[in-house]
């Protein structure tokens, strides 16, 4: 969102920070392959819908044809409709859901938390045209200038546990 987005501030004075008034908002619908590190954005200004998800389910099945696709989702609800469900099954793209409130499994999570510190923390633009090209550029230098630090983020390391320990309460 374009607006204020603080870092750390500490003042004897007040401060008065400038930001843009209104409201405006840069939509990042985004899939990221996890061997790779190639990122596929579907961008807009209204609202993610199910037809934003099945623009972006097309576009990975032609950037990646006859490779098997596992694409694993949120629970938002514009990911469960029947269109999206049906558009997946006939293009050959498995979805697959993570457990609700578990944004800690969802790895692109660490990638949005990055471009917000890149781009939105302590900064400010005066558009929201500048606004919009510096997450853009940020976005496509995930997989060349911004690589290092996003493979240090996104990386395979869970927890695993060989058996199950049952607390009794």
């Amino acid at each position: 969102m374009h607006g204020a987005f603080l870092c750390y501030v500490w003042s004897v004075v007040r401060l008065f920070l400038r930001t843009p008034s209104g409201r405006k908002r840069l939509n990042v619908l985004g899939a990221l392959d996890l061997s790779t590190k190639q990122l596929v954005t579907i961008t807009n200004l209204t609202y993610i819908t199910s037809a934003t998800v099945c623009e972006l389910l097309t576009t990975l099945a032609m950037q990646y044809p006859g490779i098997p696709i596992t694409l694993v989702l949120d629970n938002a609800r514009y990911q469960h409709g029947r269109l999206v469900q049906d558009l997946a099954a006939s293009l050959g793209i498995e979805l697959l859901f993570l457990p609700s409130y578990s944004p800690n499994l969802n790895l692109i999570e660490r990638l949005w938390k990055f471009v917000k510190g890149q781009c939105l923390n302590g900064k400010y633009y005066e558009t929201f045209h500048a606004f919009k090209a510096s997450i853009e550029d940020c976005l496509g230098k995930i997989g060349t200038e911004h690589r290092p630090a996003v493979e240090s983020l996104i990386t395979r390391n869970f927890q695993l546990f060989d058996k199950e320990i049952f607390l009794e309460v």
